[in-house]
């Protein structure tokens, strides 16, 4: 099957998401002037090594944020995020903040998560996830089509949580970092393996 996405796939559901899995989901939290946010995004990755750097990606928009969603609207006036990592464990309360809440909802209130605050930014963290990421924004891009806004944060300041780290090394089987894949679905990575690039 071949299809041009501007004309359609004539399948009951977009393979897209499908296609480019799995994702790594960026559970952003950020603070602003109608209080703490926290959001799921999978459009997330990490982008560049020194300094180190991340991006996400919004593509909806609510009402009562006009062209936007709630992060990207309080990092418009403030600037700074933070990107927790989301184990397995985690999945339902991580589900819960993804609805389309009133603006000023505090989700870690929501969905019962323990918060503390960042180190070198003025904003929330999930307390016990497996890492977070202190990120301040780069520059946030309006990408074409409606309400698509990708934004890059350098990250100045790291958080890991200590039954994490294995020999030296961030180990994520020690928790099951949860992935988005298409449509509803999602993944935990329970399984690594190494590979020697050639050469090394």
């Amino acid at each position: 099957m071949f299809y041009r996405p501007e004309d359609g796939h004539g399948l009951p559901h977009n393979p897209f998401n499908a296609i480019v899995t799995p994702r790594p989901i960026g559970w952003i939290s950020t603070r602003g002037r109608m209080g703490d946010n926290l959001a799921p995004y999978s459009f997330f990755n990490a982008v560049a090594y020194v300094p180190p750097q991340v991006m996400f990606s919004s593509t909806w928009s609510k009402e009562d944020r006009g062209d936007t969603k709630d992060t990207v609207a309080q990092l418009r006036e403030h600037g700074e995020f933070c990107v927790n990592i989301v184990e397995f464990a985690m999945r339902d309360k991580m589900n819960t903040t993804a609805g389309l809440w009133e603006a000023g909802t505090d989700e870690f209130a929501l969905a019962g998560i323990d918060k503390a605050e960042c180190e070198t930014i003025d904003c929330p963290r999930v307390a016990n996830a497996p890492a977070s990421l202190e990120c301040k924004v780069v520059q946030t891009l309006q990408l074409p089509g409606e309400s698509n806004f990708a934004t890059f944060g350098e990250v100045t300041g790291i958080h890991m949580r200590d039954d994490c780290l294995v020999d030296g090394r961030f180990d994520i089987t020690r928790f099951h970092p949860l992935t988005r894949l298409g449509y509803r679905d999602y993944s935990a990575i329970r399984e690594v393996f190494s590979l020697k690039r050639p050469g090394e």
